[in-house]
């Protein structure tokens, strides 16, 4: 097996790690995971009002579930724009972005290098706002880690925060089942992931809401 790659903008270091198990091979068919038909019948059921053309696709195959999540993180950063007149121009190019992203591992990767790091420099760009205006609390350690909280848009973006981790994690998945894919779309996961972090500071920040800190039990 390959080595795993890891992106230098990966939003926890954490979320590469093994599950515990290996995967169990998959070997039915696209079309033998469907219940029984009425007739005893092994036969998939397809809805004449099919919402997408995909839905039905087998479970070891994952491009649909990958491409499920990105259409709702695209909609939720939708409604985060329409939240955020200041940067609402600047979200909604992100939203663009993540909806590019979203046929990928169908298709093909259009998301630019130029268009990732324009995202990093968004980031630093927020990040250095946010450290000027001393918007992370102390927490008496190294950890800068805040309760995800605050205004309703914070809070969203907090949302999509954790919604960028868990694209992180259908593209490794993605990639154990041999589908190709640039390790760029990775890097770009991990940077939407970290630029909603710090969207959401930047929002309660200006908001005036005043971060709570968060020192876990586990990790010191």
């Amino acid at each position: 097996m390959s080595e795993v790659y890891h992106s230098p903008y990966e939003a926890c270091p954490q979320v590469t790690e093994q599950a515990g198990e290996a995967l169990k091979q998959q070997g039915r068919d696209a079309g033998a995971n469907g219940s029984a038909g009425a007739n005893g019948s092994a036969e998939l059921y397809r809805s004449e009002f099919e919402a997408y053309p995909f839905l039905a696709d087998s479970d070891t195959d994952i491009r649909c579930d990958f491409e499920i999540h990105t259409d709702r993180m695209s909609s939720m950063a939708g409604v985060i724009a329409s939240m955020c007149p200041e940067r609402c121009e600047e979200i909604l190019k992100v939203d663009e972005l993540i909806y590019h992203a979203n046929p990928t591992l169908r298709t093909f990767m259009s998301i630019t290098d130029e268009e990732i790091e324009w995202l990093h420099e968004r980031l630093v760009e927020l990040k250095a706002e946010c450290d000027a205006a001393n918007a992370f609390p102390e927490t008496g350690t190294k950890c800068r880690t805040v309760l995800p909280a605050g205004t309703t848009r914070g809070a969203y973006a907090h949302v999509l925060r954790v919604e960028g981790k868990q694209m992180v994690r259908i593209l490794y998945r993605a990639r154990e089942r041999g589908i190709v894919f640039p390790d760029s779309l990775i890097d770009f996961a991990n940077l939407v992931s970290g630029y909603f972090h710090m969207l959401g500071i930047w929002m309660n920040m200006k908001d005036g809401f005043q971060e709570i800190p968060f020192v876990s039990r586990n990790y010191k």
